[in-house]
């Protein structure tokens, strides 16, 4: 474990909003949300129902928020939700859900009702970035009255759909720029010591411990492993600091953590964690490794309900 300081801030002082003024002011746009993101989207429209949900605003910018329908939601069917960008610099995830949605959503779409929400933090995305222009994490704020609009506006389309959800799939990164930025930010931004965590060199999930459902990680585990590696525990058993439940699975407390995997009441949950940065990844195999938890998550509910 490595510590590390940050330029912004006073050492043991929490940000005040000139120190969050700084920050934002150094954050630079580095890729195209609408070329690389809404341009594929409304590729997708002679397939699955686009709907805008919403329209983030901020001093830097709009950005305009899209999720992806399967046609013709029937009751009868079970829903899922797939998400990805909450933290937009996590590319494969935004990507990972956008492939899916192209290749595979029409056929899963005889199963389930499908909702895909691809970038939930497009600024995010474009300044490669955790945070939202506020110096929020949205994946901490899945809540009531939460601070992030990226977080307040999936939940508000969520609810509008008016359905229950039988899983929710959602799909990040974790990065070398982890330790290298993110974490020190943190640190900093809340006037603590940082302590960097082991980057896992691999594939691993984080289960809700509330409901780990472990036989549907491993169904997960084990079909991404025939296109990635697995990330193995340290010498302490851990993933990121945390004790390993089994191969490749560690848990959270979603809900108590404001995580978006527990932004509903869905049965089956699971966060997909891709690690571009290994030596033998590549950007494609991180993209089809999301696709491949989407298929082992929605492959394990279909054989456990035996969906027509």
């Amino acid at each position: 474990m490595n510590n590390s300081s940050y330029p912004i801030g006073t050492a043991g002082e929490k940000w005040n909003n000139n120190n969050k003024t700084q920050w934002l002011e150094a954050q630079k746009i580095k890729r195209s949300y609408q070329q690389e993101v809404v341009t594929l989207i409304d590729e997708l429209k002679s397939t699955l129902e686009v709907q805008r949900y919403g329209e983030l605003g901020y001093a830097t910018g709009s950005y305009p928020l899209y999720a992806l329908k399967t046609a013709n939601f029937a009751p009868s069917k079970a829903t899922v939700l797939i998400t990805g960008g909450v933290h937009g610099y996590e590319t494969s995830g935004v990507h990972g859900a956008l492939r899916f949605a192209k290749t595979l959503a029409t056929h899963y779409a005889q199963h389930f009702n499908i909702v895909i929400v691809p970038c939930i933090s497009p600024w995010g995305y474009e300044t490669i970035n955790r945070w939202n222009p506020e110096a929020v994490d949205p994946n901490r704020s899945f809540y009531e009255a939460s601070p992030a609009q990226e977080s307040a506006a999936v939940m508000d389309y969520v609810q509008s759909l008016n359905t229950d959800l039988i899983a929710h799939i959602d799909l990040h990164e974790t990065t070398d720029s982890d330790n290298s930025e993110f974490r020190p930010a943190l640190a900093a931004r809340e006037g603590k010591v940082n302590t960097n965590w082991n980057i896992p060199d691999g594939f691993y999930l984080v289960a809700d411990s509330n409901k780990p459902e472990p036989a549907f990680q491993k169904a997960i585990i084990e079909c991404v492993k025939k296109v990635t590696h697995i990330a193995p525990s340290d010498e302490n058993n851990q993933l990121i600091g945390v004790p390993q439940e089994q191969y490749g699975v560690i848990n959270y407390a979603a809900k108590e953590l404001g995580l978006c995997m527990g932004l509903s009441d869905a049965s089956y949950v699971t966060t997909t964690e891709v690690y571009p940065d290994s030596a033998t990844a590549n950007p494609e195999e991180c993209i089809v490794a999301q696709v491949a938890a989407i298929t082992g998550a929605l492959d394990y509910i279909i054989s456990i309900y035996n969906t027509d």
